[in-house]
């Protein structure tokens, strides 16, 4: 009995299986609308991969670290560490006033960081005085970035007069690059 149900139920499917696979492909119209919906379908993928790389691309920047951060700051400063002076003066003209204040803003945020002031002199006038005013020099830009708030500890002065001339030339503008302060720090 049980057999004569599955004997029925496979003549009745079989002819209904058989119509569906003898029937007709899709229409000339049914393919050209699925080509389409393809074709949009790869467009649109290749869009996306497209926007995907100008996003990786363009947002991805190296973060730096504190430390990488703190040696970057130093280099730019160091390319920047002279104050000139005129003849026989130690006060600080006001062109320098930026740099002094980088200089002491970074001396602030790194409070491990230290620096040795050198003052500076052209060789006109005896080896004491071109000591004791190198030495003004150094000591007016260590009150200028005491004043802008760097801690006392944080800087020396040192003077050396005229033994480290940068241009030894007797010229007036071998003179004035001569006069000057360095800031080096340790």
């Amino acid at each position: 009995m049980q057999l004569n149900k599955i004997f029925k139920g496979l003549l009745i499917a079989l002819p209904v299986v058989t119509m569906v696979a003898c029937s007709s492909g899709p229409s000339e119209a049914e393919q050209e609308a699925t080509r389409n919906a393809a074709a949009q379908a790869e467009a649109d993928r290749k869009a996306q991969e497209a926007r995907d790389a100008q996003v990786q691309t363009g947002s991805v920047s190296k973060t730096l670290t504190p430390v990488e951060e703190m040696k970057q700051q130093l280099e730019a400063l160091q390319n920047n560490q002279v104050v000139y002076f005129d003849f026989d003066r130690a006060s600080i003209s006001s062109k320098y006033y930026n740099v002094l204040d980088q200089h002491a803003a970074f001396l602030v945020k790194h409070s491990d960081q230290s620096v040795v002031v050198e003052g500076h002199c052209d060789s006109r006038g005896t080896p004491e005085y071109n000591i004791a005013l190198g030495e003004s020099r150094a000591k007016s830009v260590r009150t200028y970035l005491l004043n802008a708030g760097v801690s006392a500890s944080q800087i020396s002065v040192v003077s050396y007069g005229e033994e480290k001339p940068i241009n030894s030339y007797n010229t007036e503008a071998a003179f004035a690059e001569n006069r000057r302060g360095v800031l080096v720090y340790q």
